[in-house]
């Protein structure tokens, strides 16, 4: 879509789906504010109307293929680019996700029962990716680095923590298969409002990056440290 200055902040986020992020880091009301003209919610935030339409555009942008292979990267690199690309925007994105499914739970639960399933899901979701990627950035990482480096393992084989690891990968997928599966696919309801909508969205996302980020770590990063013990 083509955005201009009367373009209503409702109509962006509807249409770009990933605008409701840049939305949420200014403070801009999408949802039930959202009927505004953008220019002239940019100038009631204080923010830059330029800057707010170009992160919008960057947003909107599928990010480049990694066409790196990780079976021949280094392992030092293959851990740094799971951290940055996987790890830190997680720990960005879980508690807005956590905000949103609190928020239609206790909005919209009168209209389908399902959404306190969802959020509960959410909520427990998340509290186990911020303690996985904690023990991983902790424990297993470091000691993957130091084998790479040709050092002395001086904690526990990596077996165990690999198999906790895969473990807890699974569930993770459990819990975001029945997501997909109370959602209809991260279909809104006809009914739903921007935040819904956003909702659904964002944890299409979160699927599809997670798909991505435990491939990297179950079939690549954990297999290679094994063979190199």
């Amino acid at each position: 879509m083509t955005i201009t200055e009367n373009t209503t902040v409702a109509e962006i986020a509807s249409a770009i789906p990933s605008s409701v992020r840049v939305f949420q880091r200014h403070g801009i009301d999408f949802c039930c504010g959202g009927k505004s003209p953008l220019a002239a919610v940019c100038h009631k935030r204080g923010v830059a109307l330029d800057d707010v339409m170009s992160a919008i555009d960057a947003s909107a942008r599928a990010p480049e293929a990694d066409d790196r292979d990780w079976n021949r990267e280094p392992l030092p690199l293959l851990i740094d680019h799971i951290v940055t690309t996987f790890h830190d925007p997680l720990r960005e994105e879980l508690p807005r996700l956590e905000a949103m499914s609190a928020k239609v739970a206790r909005v919209h639960a009168a209209k389908d029962a399902s959404l306190v399933r969802l959020d509960e899901i959410v909520q427990e979701l998340s509290a186990e990716l911020r303690s996985h990627m904690r023990k991983e950035e902790l424990i297993l990482f470091p000691a993957i680095r130091s084998i790479e480096e040709g050092q002395p393992a001086s904690g526990p084989r990596l077996e165990a923590p690999i198999a906790v690891m895969e473990h807890e990968h699974d569930h993770a997928g459990a819990l975001l298969a029945e997501l997909r599966a109370i959602t209809g696919d991260y279909v809104p309801p006809s009914w739903g409002c921007a935040t819904v909508h956003a909702l659904h969205h964002g944890l299409a996302e979160l699927e599809a990056a997670m798909h991505v980020h435990v491939h990297l770590e179950n079939n690549i990063l954990f297999p290679r440290a094994l063979r190199q013990f």
